[in-house]
């Protein structure tokens, strides 16, 4: 069973950058689609951007052009630069493990506890 565990999150200033980190234990990533998702207060978990093993990618509008997924399959780990970031990107970002890409949550099978990102104007 894989387990995901992100990191890097904290408090930015808009306009600013952060590195998300979600590092995984188990068996290996490199054949697993790996997504990111994040929920703001009160709102619905929304997808992110996710990333097959071939490298293929998968952007939420909001987030095209500002965001970066990579993956580095020998650490084990997928990582989300965030650039030019707004206040409205202030939520908790998750990390997620599947076997076929898509936006909504029922694609991943297993998933991280969450990294806060709150973004100050």
């Amino acid at each position: 069973q894989v387990q995901l565990v992100e990191s890097g999150g904290g408090l930015v200033q808009a306009g600013g950058s952060l590195r998300l980190s979600c590092a995984a234990s188990g068996p290996p990533l490199s054949g697993y689609v790996m997504g990111w998702f994040r929920q703001a207060p009160g709102k619905e978990r929304e997808f992110v951007v996710a990333i097959t093993s071939g490298g293929t990618t998968k952007y939420g509008d909001s987030v095209k052009g500002r965001f970066t997924i990579s993956r580095d399959n020998g650490k084990n780990t997928v990582f989300l630069q965030m650039n030019s970031l707004k206040p409205e990107d202030t939520a908790d970002y998750y990390c997620a493990a599947g076997w076929t890409i898509g936006i909504r949550m029922e694609a991943y099978d297993y998933w991280g506890q969450g990294t806060q990102v709150t973004v100050s104007s």
